[in-house]
């Protein structure tokens, strides 16, 4: 592992649709003397902003550059289409790709699904944002496939989605420079994937009861180690009362004359 010197601050890059608060609480209480720096990216800007060295690790989706990141897949989003909530599509609880080929569907230029283009009819011109899509969504432009997060972060109130079972899907990983593996990193590492404070991965064990308390240990303790307990001479000879106790000794005296 390099990087043996520990920054005096964790920065974070996070892409629209993660939501690292969880794995921030846990850091900040774990680790109060290192503050942590969220960065938002696109998630176009994640990678570069890894390489450049402008975070310390991210939340990115994949897939990333294997020769220069390292990753730890996290989860994988359902995909969703986002409709005006009065739109058919609302009849169903889910929909499938076949189900949308006759409607416009918008294709933004921050699209983040795998695929060329999605299917349906191509709108006149993609959006540049996916921001901009779903105001298109909401004035009855065309609709929107876009991973689960995305349409909950952009939501209004006059739109709604459905899951789309055949689309495809968008992963969020956990990524860092593999050259610049920090303790800190190792540290994030291990929140995200759920060790303890005592894990065998933590940089202290913990210590004996007795020395984390600072107790005395008990007498019955010290006599189990070896020790010789107190008043044993005592303890001995009211033993030998109680299975050897000597004859009285005979009286003594003149014998009494008889009359």
């Amino acid at each position: 592992m390099t990087g043996s010197q520990e920054s005096p601050s964790f920065r974070l890059a996070h892409v629209p649709g993660a939501t690292p608060a969880k794995w921030v609480r846990i850091w900040n209480e774990r680790l109060p003397g290192v503050p942590l720096t969220l960065l938002q990216v696109t998630a176009a800007q994640a990678p570069e902003a890894l390489r450049a060295g402008e975070a310390d690790a991210g939340l990115v989706r994949l897939p990333v550059d294997r020769a220069f990141l390292s990753a730890i897949p996290l989860y994988t989003e359902t995909t969703v289409v986002v409709v005006p909530k009065d739109h058919l599509v609302t009849a169903a609880d889910e929909v499938t790709l076949d189900d949308l080929a006759d409607e416009v569907l918008l294709h933004p230029l921050d699209d983040v699904l795998d695929w060329d283009r999605p299917p349906g009819e191509p709108a006149f011109e993609r959006p540049a944002t996916t921001p901009d899509a779903v105001e298109l969504v909401a004035a009855n432009v065309g609709l929107l496939v876009v991973p689960q997060s995305l349409a909950r972060l952009y939501h209004r109130r006059d739109l709604t989605y459905r899951p789309v079972t055949d689309a495809p899907r968008s992963s969020i990983a956990l990524s860092w420079p593999e050259e610049a593996t920090t303790d800190l990193v190792e540290e994030f590492i291990g929140i995200v994937r759920g060790r303890t404070v005592n894990s065998t991965r933590g940089r202290t064990a913990a210590k004996p009861q007795a020395e984390r308390t600072g107790t005395r240990q008990k007498p019955s303790a010290a006599r189990s180690a070896g020790a010789k307990p107190t008043g044993a001479k005592s303890a001995g000879r009211t033993a030998r009362g109680r299975t050897g106790a000597a004859k009285p000794a005979p009286r003594r005296g003149k014998p009494r004359r008889r009359s």
